[in-house]
């Protein structure tokens, strides 16, 4: 599958936008899924998800997760702003997702992880659960500006387990928290001003779990975002890895109003306890 770039006319053109999911080299199925809407030159939003529960309730679960939250954003009031707009769109997605469990009973056990960007007029807004990723590269730099809700991650962050061995850990895709399990989710809300040529990255476990993050960084560098994805999945493809795949790659285009000091990475790593 080739990336599907979402970028605005090249007259208007503020931001380069690309996904792409993959099945990766062992599977059958796609339980991944991404998508996004563009409402104007200076607004998008996209989302990757990571479905579980088997094959089918995963693969539904995934593609519910993505198709409720781009439709309840663009269905909500714009003077909510794109945080209000996001956070809502997201648990919308997880009552629908969890009532269809519940009525379906061959779906009982499905959910889905899900991280959701929106970028407005140059401001980050994110929401997320579970295990996908997204990372900020600035001037070279790569952040990992989520964390996983996982109980290896969990153990690292308590310095129970260090980060090498968390990547060989046999349970390191257990999940702590996810969309569907109940009612309302539990959900982190992250925000961040951009600057100009910022870069990006929401993936996967699929892609994660075998590149990297400085890797990501060297994979994309130079790219458009369309090329990046192809890269980082191709990349990763050719490491055999055993899951499903999904990236979607951001890149702000045009100069903003904020100017961050230089510290800020160190910031968010702080905020993380990385």
């Amino acid at each position: 599958m080739e990336p599907f770039p979402a970028t605005p006319p090249a007259a208007e053109q503020k931001f380069d936008l690309a996904l792409l999911s993959d099945v990766g080299t062992q599977r059958e199925g796609n339980e991944d899924s991404c998508g996004h809407a563009v409402e104007n030159a200076d607004s998008v939003v996209f989302a990757v998800a990571d479905g579980i529960g088997g094959y089918e309730g995963g693969e539904i679960a995934s593609a519910m997760a993505i198709e409720v939250t781009l439709e309840a954003f663009r269905d909500s009031p714009a003077a909510w702003g794109a945080s209000k707009r996001l956070y809502r769109a997201v648990q919308r997605a997880n009552i629908e997702i969890h009532n269809k469990a519940l009525s379906v009973p061959e779906l009982r056990r499905m959910g889905t992880t899900l991280t959701a960007v929106a970028v407005e007029k140059g401001m980050l807004f994110a929401t997320h659960v579970g295990d996908c990723r997204l990372h900020l590269i600035r001037r070279g730099r790569i952040s990992q500006i989520t964390k996983d809700h996982t109980m290896v991650a969990e153990r690292v962050r308590m310095g129970l387990m260090s980060a090498r061995d968390a990547r060989e850990h046999p349970e390191r895709s257990a999940l702590l928290r996810s969309l569907g399990q109940d009612l309302i989710a539990s959900v982190d809300r992250i925000s961040l001003p951009l600057i100009q040529n910022d870069r990006l990255i929401l993936c996967s476990d699929g892609l994660h779990g075998v590149i990297e993050s400085n890797e990501m960084e060297s994979l994309a560098h130079g790219l458009d975002a369309h090329a990046a994805c192809r890269a980082l999945i191709d990349a990763a493809n050719q490491r055999g890895t055993a899951d499903n795949l999904t990236c979607a790659i951001f890149t702000m285009l045009a100069p903003t109003e904020h100017k961050p000091s230089g510290g800020w990475l160190d910031r968010i790593r702080g905020l993380f306890g990385r």
